[in-house]
C-alpha cells in the first residue's frame, strides 16, 4: 500500500517559492564556481538620525565562472550549497569595464 502526499495548496507553495533577492558588486572571484558579493545598504542611525552605509559580504555560487571582479551581479538565497554558500548567482546586471589582456608574458 502506497501513500501518495497531497498536492501542496497555493499558500504553501507561495510560501516556499519566496526566495530573497539582492543586488551586489563582485569582491573576489579568486575560487572556482564561489565568488564574494558585497551587498550595501543605507540605513538611519536610530539616535544621531545620520544616514549610513552599511555592508554585508555573501559567499556566491557562480556555475559558470561569468562574473568577474567589479561586476554588479543579481543573487537570490538558495539551499546550503557549502559551509559558507547560500546563495547563487542569477546574472550579471552590469558588467566591469576590462581590461586588454594580452597572452604575451611580459
Amino acid at each position: 500500500m502506497t501513500k501518495t502526499a497531497a498536492a501542496p495548496t497555493s499558500a504553501d507553495a507561495l510560501e516556499r517559492g519566496q526566495r530573497k533577492s539582492m543586488e551586489g558588486v563582485v569582491v573576489s572571484d579568486k575560487m572556482d564556481k564561489t565568488r564574494v558579493v558585497r551587498v550595501s545598504r543605507t540605513v538611519r542611525h536610530p539616535f544621531y538620525k545620520k544616514v549610513m552605509t552599511k555592508s554585508s559580504k555573501f559567499h556566491v555560487h557562480d556555475e559558470a565562472n561569468q562574473s568577474r571582479e567589479g561586476d554588479l551581479i543579481e543573487i537570490v538565497s538558495t539551499r546550503p550549497l557549502s559551509k559558507l554558500k547560500r546563495w547563487r548567482m542569477v546574472r550579471v546586471v552590469k558588467a566591469a569595464p576590462r581590461a586588454l589582456e594580452t597572452g604575451a608574458p611580459k
